[in-house]
């Protein structure tokens, strides 16, 4: 039986800015996206109609599933009757501000061009991954990219070199991405993230880039889940050299020098009810 395998990785951002907002609702951002080895995996094979499944039980697989969304968008738009079905094996933490929703959505979009033979360019994949949702886009090549307008216009960047970071996830935790948007207020922003330097810094990697990094959000998520603040300074304590909050979070990711550093990091959070990660920064798809 005809089947196929895409991995989905989870993203960071490596820096976050709010720039205004739009008269459309959205906001205009500058960040820079970054893709890590944490991953879901997601296997395509035939169906009926549109079929997902998951190995977690709590979470929906109908069709308000961003995997369920992206099948039937690429159905319509390439005017084919989907009879397949959708595994997803789930690693990312959920709501957990890693993309991983919108990864698995990309892996779909990715996965269905493959299944369907239909050849379409990556560039088609993410213009159509944007009517779907800010992060698929990117998603659907990662790596180290610019990501500017509501999150969808895309600059690819030379890839950063490969970095070593934990990330921790506050247990039952779920931050609404609209709430803190909806609450983040440019006034209280301390260090906004200097996002052209921190691109220019980007080919170097290391602690070259930690002065140009930052995430406004944290402005916002932090006062209401102090924990966030608790888990970067237990990170930082235990040997990373930077930790911030990814997206909206509530996850935090802190970049060591070492896998050794990293496992000493993750030791040091034990005495947080969190979900925990040891993984490395990857390149864009080839």
């Amino acid at each position: 039986m005809k089947q196929i395998k895409e991995t989905a990785y989870a993203k960071i951002n490596l820096g976050l800015d709010i720039l205004v907002k739009r008269e459309d609702g959205y906001h205009e951002v500058s960040m820079i996206m970054q893709s890590v080895g944490l991953s879901d995996e997601v296997v395509i094979s035939k169906g009926n109609g549109i079929q997902i499944s998951c190995n977690l039980h709590n979470l929906s697989c109908g069709p308000d599933n961003l995997a369920y969304r992206a099948a039937a968008l690429l159905a319509g738009h390439c005017n084919i009757i989907p009879n397949v079905h959708i595994a997803l094996n789930k690693k990312i933490f959920l709501a957990a501000g890693l993309a991983g929703g919108s990864s698995d959505a990309a892996a779909v979009l990715r996965g269905l061009n493959r299944y369907w033979e239909l050849n379409l360019e990556n560039y088609e994949l993410e213009q159509l991954a944007a009517q779907l949702g800010s992060d698929i886009p990117f998603c659907i090549e990662g790596g180290t990219m610019l990501a500017t307008g509501r999150g969808e216009v895309l600059t690819k960047l030379k890839d950063m070199p490969e970095t070593w970071l934990v990330l921790a996830k506050p247990r039952g935790l779920e931050v609404s991405t609209a709430w803190v948007y909806q609450h983040f207020d440019r006034g209280r922003v301390v260090h906004a993230p200097c996002i052209w330097q921190l691109e220019a810094y980007l080919r170097e990697g290391g602690q070259a880039i930690t002065p140009y990094m930052g995430n406004v959000l944290e402005t916002a998520t932090i006062p209401a889940h102090p924990v966030i603040a608790s888990i970067k300074a237990a990170m930082l304590g235990a040997g990373a050299y930077y930790a911030l909050m990814s997206g909206s979070g509530p996850t935090v990711f802190g970049l060591t020098a070492d896998k050794e550093t990293a496992e000493r990091v993750q030791q040091a959070l034990t005495d947080f009810d969190v979900e925990t990660a040891i993984t490395t920064t990857i390149g864009r798809r080839k």
